[in-house]
């Protein structure tokens, strides 16, 4: 029988192929860490939902409910029809609310957090990089502060703690609300940079719209912020800045706050607030 030497080298060249790759270990793609959402569900006390997903063993609500007990719970759910689910609503009212009930009377808040009795995933160290979303809406009427109104917050949790590195805040201009996006480098640090960027606020009123904001935690750190618009995904911001000092003296650890705190020096500008979020995400990068 006349063999046919080029078909079984061939053969053989194939069968030694495929029991290689039997023996080839794949090495399974570099994941990042899991990103914990916090999302209403209209069952749960919303404190204890809150206190679930980012407070560990401790708690991350920072209200005037001391200061306003008739009112009850400032933060609640409810059902929203743009979204079809349920979205957190945050109340802030001009008078009584206050700040946790603490001696200052110039100011009021209402926020959520991380802090340090949060999950190690949830809170930033040196040189971690973390993706923060979040969705938001403003009441069509909102009203800012000529001094500050802050819906979000990237703070130390010690250290120099004292102001926060990035800040979202609305402002009265005479030229209309602004949203400005804010850096601080804390203490005498010549590398705060003020004002980073600013949008007309009307962009972000009597609408939902989603955030997705980038830290690099460092003092040669980047940052970088997108607000879409959730009905049709239309942009409405995008900013980045690499070279920014995100990192103060004597910080072990970085966290976000989300919510209103608000100026109360010039309340001929205020109105009692309600504002809708949902959907609050936290996820670590691999380095």
């Amino acid at each position: 029988m006349k063999v046919n030497l080029p078909l079984l080298t061939l053969i053989a060249f194939c069968y030694l192929s495929l029991a290689c790759k039997k023996h080839i270990t794949s090495t399974p793609p570099v994941k990042n860490e899991e990103r914990v959402t916090l999302s209403a569900d209209g069952k749960t006390d919303t404190y204890a939902l809150i206190n679930k997903f980012f407070g560990g063993s401790g708690d991350v609500v920072e209200v005037p409910d001391c200061g306003h007990l008739a009112f009850g719970k400032h933060i609640q759910q409810v059902f929203d029809k743009d979204l079809n689910t349920y979205v957190f609503l945050f109340f802030l009212h001009v008078s009584p609310d206050n700040d946790r009930c603490t001696p200052k009377t110039d100011r009021q808040r209402i926020e959520i957090k991380t802090y340090d009795k949060s999950p190690d995933s949830l809170i930033a160290a040196l040189n971690d990089t973390f993706v923060y979303k979040w969705k938001m809406k403003l009441d069509k009427n909102f009203q800012a502060s000529p001094s500050f109104s802050h819906l979000h917050q990237i703070k130390p949790g010690d250290g120099d703690a004292d102001m926060p590195m990035i800040t979202l805040t609305a402002r009265n201009k005479k030229a209309g609300n602004k949203l400005e996006v804010i850096h601080n480098g804390g203490g005498d640090d010549q590398t705060s940079l003020g004002k980073l960027y600013e949008v007309p606020l009307k962009e972000f009123e009597g609408q939902w719209v989603e955030f997705t904001e980038t830290v690099r935690f460092s003092e040669h750190g980047s940052y970088e912020i997108k607000v879409t618009r959730v009905a049709d995904k239309a942009e409405l911001l995008h900013f980045k800045k690499e070279d920014l000092n995100l990192w103060r003296k004597e910080t072990t650890f970085c966290r976000p706050k989300w919510g209103l705190y608000r100026s109360l020096n010039d309340k001929g500008f205020l109105r009692d607030e309600e504002i809708r979020f949902n959907d609050f995400s936290i996820q670590r990068l691999k380095k």
